[in-house]
């Protein structure tokens, strides 16, 4: 793997990871209302759901995929409803603003972040899709792999670190009325997005 190679791989995951998705829509909207410590908490637990995805990916993930046929509809069906009700949370919130310090216990922040990367097994396809166009098939696929999604991890988790940070300080300059507005919009992505996955055909 040269590094050019790598280079490549890591300009591309910038491009994927800096675009706003359900993941950057909790971790933004918890760090508006609770600090960026919520949110620094919710992207600790996406990279913790990540990893194992890596893993699959560099075991083989087509042959994965092939396996659990009927564990990913059923991933994507639960996914989609906890983004629908992530939504609705959101709707139903006052626009509360903290004091910087997440209020949840830390561990829900964690675990949601988990379920969040988790409801949309897009990200390992994705991941699947990608990635191999950077292995070289002479070498180690699966330690190439593991470096890439390592490199993949690093990058995404640079971004959405920077969302949490910059909504953290945000959220401290909004008025209640503007932290709820950004809830309502962020409740309407994550509830279009969880009824856009359920659409999907199971193909």
């Amino acid at each position: 793997m040269t590094t050019a190679v790598l280079l490549a791989f890591a300009l591309t995951s910038f491009l994927i990871a800096i675009v706003p998705g359900p993941t950057v829509t909790v971790i933004v909207a918890n760090s508006l209302r609770d600090g960026s410590q919520a949110g620094l908490l919710n992207i600790a637990g996406t990279q913790a759901g990540l990893l194992p995805m890596v893993v699959i990916v560099a075991l083989g993930l087509e042959t994965v995929v092939a396996l659990m046929a009927e564990w990913f509809f059923i991933v994507k069906m639960v996914g989609a409803a906890y983004l629908i009700w992530l939504g609705v949370k959101l709707w139903r919130s006052g626009g509360e603003i903290g004091t910087g310090e997440a209020k949840a216990p830390r561990g829900g922040y964690f675990w949601q972040g988990v379920l969040v990367i988790w409801s949309n097994p897009k990200v390992m396809l994705l991941l699947g899709a990608i990635v191999p166009q950077f292995v070289d098939p002479a070498g180690s696929t699966f330690w190439q792999t593991m470096v890439l999604g390592g490199v993949f991890m690093l990058i995404a988790t640079t971004c959405d670190i920077g969302y949490a940070l910059l909504a953290g300080r945000a959220g401290r300059l909004l008025t209640r009325g503007r932290v709820m507005l950004v809830e309502r919009i962020s409740g309407t992505l994550l509830i279009g997005g969880g009824l856009w996955m359920a659409m999907l055909r199971r193909a």
